[in-house]
């Protein structure tokens, strides 16, 4: 039997940022400032998003007006 891969908490949030992202067609510099980081900072969250920290995250769901519940469950 195979035995199921565990995706870490900070990729799976990472990409449902991308995602929704995507999805509006938001530009990478809306992105950061909605995440209050520079676009460089967007681009070494795309190799590693491990350093992407719960006040980032608080700050993409309140100016966008979202719950961590409905990013998730995109």
């Amino acid at each position: 039997m195979r035995k199921e891969q565990r995706i870490a908490l900070y990729k799976m949030i990472w990409c449902k940022i991308r995602y929704w992202q995507n999805l509006r067609d938001i530009t990478d510099s809306e992105l950061a400032a909605a995440l209050q980081v520079g676009e460089r900072t967007l681009h070494e969250y795309d190799k590693s998003a491990k350093n992407i920290t719960l006040e980032k995250i608080d700050n993409f769901l309140d100016v966008n007006k979202m719950e961590l519940n409905e990013l998730l469950s995109m």
